[in-house]
C-alpha cells in the first residue's frame, strides 16, 4: 500500500474525533454515546442521532460485531488501494448496534454475512486504524 496516499485519504484528526483516534492508538475502539438516551453512534457528530442531545461521552465497545454485507472491490477506484486490488470492504454491525465499514484485515478467512467479526487495530505509516477481521 502506498503510505503517503493513504494517509491523504484519512480524515484529519481534530479536537472533535481526537477521542476516537486516541482510542485507535490505545488498542480501543471508542464511539460516542449520548449522555440523554445512551444512543451509541458512528461516525462521529456534533449531537446524538436520536435525542439531538450534545451532551455526550466516547465510551469504549467491545469491538465485536456481526458482517451485515461486503463487496470484493476489483477495480482501482482509490489510487491509495492501487497496490492491493483485489481487497474485500465489509459493514459491519457491532455488538452494541451501530454500523461500520472496514477494510477486511489481512489474513482474514472470507467474509459471509451473519459471521462474527472482531475489530483489530494496523499501524498505517503514523495512525492506527480499526479493521475487522471475521471469526
Amino acid at each position: 500500500m502506498n503510505l503517503e496516499q493513504f494517509s491523504r485519504i484519512l480524515p484529519p484528526i481534530t479536537d472533535f474525533n481526537r477521542p476516537y483516534w486516541e482510542g485507535c492508538a490505545a488498542g480501543e475502539l471508542r464511539l460516542q454515546t449520548c449522555k440523554q438516551c445512551n444512543e451509541m453512534w458512528f461516525p462521529e457528530g456534533p449531537c446524538c442521532p436520536r435525542c439531538l442531545s450534545t451532551d455526550f461521552a466516547w465510551n469504549p465497545v467491545s469491538g465485536r460485531a456481526t458482517v451485515w454485507s461486503h463487496i470484493r472491490m476489483h477495480q482501482k477506484y482509490i489510487a491509495a488501494y492501487a497496490d492491493e486490488v483485489p481487497y474485500t470492504v465489509i459493514m459491519v454491525k457491532l455488538e452494541e448496534g451501530p454500523r461500520m465499514y472496514s477494510a477486511l484485515a489481512e489474513g482474514s478467512p472470507p467474509p459471509r454475512v451473519g459471521a462474527g467479526a472482531i475489530v483489530e487495530f494496523v499501524a498505517v505509516g503514523d495512525r492506527i486504524i480499526p479493521k475487522f477481521r471475521v471469526v
